[in-house]
């Protein structure tokens, strides 16, 4: 099996944020892959692309870019083919693709990460919203919420709520605690509610790790129910009763990555708003009234 080192150019005339994703998107693919990244971002004039073009001519690999200046792309072209480098402008198929199907070519400009338009303000007030509604605070704001993430502690709903957040979306959480009533809000929530598991061993190993930042690791197992084996699975099938109860949707989160959860999130509240016919936009045919599994379990 060839497992070579490679070097990996990414050229971005904006923050280089999309080619980050789409290479890592695919190596991910790749086992143990040997990548070197070269990350060039902000190549808007000829004086910065020279110094890319030198870094080829040191240490040549293949290039993914997103450039719109024509005469930019052309120099990279050119010197990747003289070079005998691969070089491929990861944009240009979806964009040839939804010009197709759109019927009018899209705006030569560069990416807008950084635009303050109504998107940007938009996941803006999610993150504030994130910040005055964690961990079961401002249960009167519960109105104002696209979801509400249900679960014991330290089952990823603080950080699940902040990457929601960064995708405009205003999520509410609210801990499930043992011996402790279901805030009123909950009854009949205007959003959908959906609640997060995770494996009892898995939860512990998070908690006692939690103890020893604050202060107190010294805590031995049975001398809390926080970190007490049948203690906590106690909390945690109790919790996934109360949602089998209400009817909201359960996602085991024990090897699933923040980003995984957050889909599936938000694949639930599309399910939600299609339910009340809200909007018609595709989702899964599966309420998933049920605990949705690990990504790994489906093979």
């Amino acid at each position: 099996m060839v497992n070579r080192s490679i070097n990996l150019h990414l050229v971005s005339d904006s923050t280089g944020e999309t080619l980050n994703s789409i290479a890592r998107a695919v190596l991910s693919r790749f086992d143990n892959p040997h990548v070197i990244h070269h990350r060039w971002s902000l190549v808007r004039s000829r004086m910065n692309l020279d110094q890319v073009l030198e870094g080829l001519e040191a240490e040549p690999g293949p290039v993914m870019f997103t450039l719109v200046d024509r005469s930019l792309r052309a120099a990279l072209e050119e010197t990747c083919h003289r070079l005998d480098i691969q070089c491929v402008s990861v944009l240009d198929p979806v964009e040839d693709m939804l010009t197709h199907a759109i019927g009018m070519p899209a705006r030569q400009k560069r990416a807008a990460q950084h635009v303050m338009d109504a998107d940007y303000f938009r996941r803006i007030d999610a993150m504030h919203y994130v910040l005055a509604h964690d961990d079961g605070q401002g249960l009167t704001g519960i109105a104002n919420a696209d979801v509400v993430l249900v679960g014991v502690s330290r089952s990823s709903k603080t950080p699940t709520c902040f990457y929601l957040a960064n995708r405009g979306v205003k999520a509410a959480n609210v801990p499930l605690v043992p011996g402790a009533a279901i805030p009123g809000e909950l009854d009949d929530p205007p959003c959908p509610v959906v609640g997060l598991t995770i494996d009892p061993k898995s939860l512990i190993d998070i908690r006692r790790t939690r103890l020893k930042i604050i202060g107190t690791g010294g805590v031995r197992q049975g001398e809390t129910d926080y970190v007490n084996e049948e203690a906590v699975k106690a909390e945690i099938i109790a919790a996934r009763r109360l949602c089998a109860q209400r009817g909201w949707p359960v996602i085991d989160v024990t090897r699933r990555s923040i980003e995984e959860t957050a889909a599936t999130i938000m694949q639930q509240m599309e399910l939600w708003h299609k339910k009340r016919g809200n909007h018609t936009d595709h989702a899964p045919e599966d309420p998933a009234a049920i605990v949705l599994g690990r990504p790994d379990a489906a093979g």
